[in-house]
């Protein structure tokens, strides 16, 4: 594909909604759209399934929900979803095929983290994408479906599977995982790929696309998207929000390596992905963080290449005279606890404050991405959130070491906090029980009491007709 010497339609469309601040109208522009959706979850609302999903208002669709052949049950909230665009071609509207399916899915519960393995079993999917931390905020966004130390076994009795670590390799902003999948009745095994992207705030957009795309280029080269394994199941709290901000990024640059980038129209792709999965993408800023992503990633296509290459292109497109929309925010909120997705149902202002439920305050995005490091990257991330650098230890033993410390640390203080969040829960429980356990009979009492005294006031009125 040639090089495009001018602005595309997508960087003229974002150009100009970013200019204007329109972010937020094109965001319920869409959201509207999806309003004369007539598609139905009656599967997700059955009283055996309400359990098994992590927000009450964040359900798979019946006509693409993923159904499990064996186990427990055949309900897991999840969906197949299938991209493709549609543009106008002499008077004729035709379709697309982007060639890419992903399963989007929720972060897995403690009591569906085995229909989630069985999932990725069933449908043969070579890779799982994780795009949040087991703890953000304070709250666990997600349960620790995989074991933590190399060698070890996490049991699946209620679906016959075992997951076990074979190895770890950490990035600065994420980290890749190998986990050997065994069926404990044939003994068949199968490794899955774990990526896991680990610098991706909840609600929120990476810092720039640089970093992103280079994630999207590794989970690319390892084949976990092509056609002829099983789609790749991408997660992250609701599996909504940041997965459906990946999903829309890969399929338009699939798009735009077929036929240009002058024939994508993001939004149509979007909604046509909602049709599988509702809510994709949660907030104006991870919508205007996707068309960024893809502008800069068709920038880095080499001609007939499908490869993106790792380094900046030469004809990046220049963002710097961008103002951003949003102010930065010192400290986010913990956001609220569940319904995840009042974004889902309820409008939204068109200006740039939001409500801190359904998204918290929105973050600029930098006029333009850093230019490439001149050093190599270090083995190890860095301590802040957002994956900084620091410098190489001076010998390969003592990064070896470090590594090993830090990732030793890390589980520690993941277990605590983990630890520490099911310990408040069950002192709430049991504090809820206390409660009903005293109300309940002084309920009665009172019923009983009441009953009584209406029974005497009414002897007595009919006493004295009598």
């Amino acid at each position: 594909m040639n090089t495009v010497a001018s602005k595309s339609n997508v960087e003229s469309e974002f150009l100009e909604i970013d200019s204007k601040g329109a972010w937020p109208l094109l965001y319920q522009h869409i959201r509207n759209e999806c309003l004369n959706y007539d598609y139905t979850f009656s599967e997700a609302r059955k009283s055996q399934n309400k359990n098994l999903n992590r927000y009450r208002d964040v359900s798979p669709y019946d006509h693409s929900r993923v159904v499990l052949s064996k186990g427990p049950c055949d309900y897991i909230n999840a969906n197949l979803v299938t991209c493709c665009s549609t543009r106008v071609c002499c008077d004729v509207m035709q379709m697309e095929r982007a060639h890419r399916q992903y399963i989007l899915t929720q972060g897995p519960l403690p009591h569906t983290a085995g229909h989630f393995w069985l999932m990725v079993w069933e449908q043969n999917c070579k890779a799982v994408l994780m795009l949040n931390r087991i703890i953000e905020k304070n709250q666990v966004k997600c349960h620790q479906y995989w074991p933590l130390d190399s060698g070890s076994d996490l049991e699946l009795p209620d679906v016959g599977l075992k997951v076990q670590l074979v190895s770890e390799s950490e990035a600065p902003y994420y980290t890749t995982r190998t986990l050997r999948l065994t069926e404990t009745e044939s003994g068949n095994s199968r490794d899955i790929i774990h990526f896991h992207y680990t610098t991706w705030p909840d609600f929120g957009v990476p810092e720039s696309p640089t970093a992103f795309l280079n994630f999207l280029m590794v989970v690319r080269e390892s084949g976990a998207l092509d056609q002829n394994v099983g789609p790749p199941v991408v997660h992250c709290s609701a599996g909504i929000g940041r997965s459906g901000t990946f999903c829309l990024v890969d399929s338009c640059l699939v798009l735009i390596e077929e036929s240009g980038l002058e024939s994508v129209n993001v939004r149509e792709v979007l909604l046509e992905m909602r049709r599988y999965r509702m809510g994709l993408i949660q907030t104006p800023d991870q919508l205007r963080f996707s068309y960024w992503a893809i502008i800069e990633g068709s920038n880095k296509y080499i001609n007939g290449s499908n490869i993106l290459r790792s380094d900046a292109s030469d004809n990046t497109i220049e963002l710097s005279a961008i103002t951003p929309n949003h102010s930065q925010p010192t400290e986010e909120q913990p956001p609220q606890p569940p319904p995840r997705g009042a974004s889902l149902s309820r409008p939204q202002v068109a200006n740039n404050h939001v409500d801190s439920e359904e998204q918290p305050p929105d973050k600029p995005l930098p006029s333009e991405p850093p230019p490439p490091p001149t050093r190599p990257l270090p083995n190890t991330p860095g301590s802040s959130d957002e994956g900084s650098y620091q410098s190489p230890p001076s010998s390969p033993e003592s990064r070896d070491g470090v590594a090993r410390r830090r990732r030793a640390e890390r589980k520690e203080r993941v277990t605590q906090q983990v630890r520490d969040m099911k310990r408040k829960q069950q002192a709430a429980e049991s504090w809820q029980q206390m409660k009903r356990s005293i109300l309940q009979p002084l309920t009665i009492g009172i019923g009983v009491g009441v009953l009584l005294i209406g029974g005497a006031i009414a002897y007595s009125y009919l006493s004295s007709r009598v």
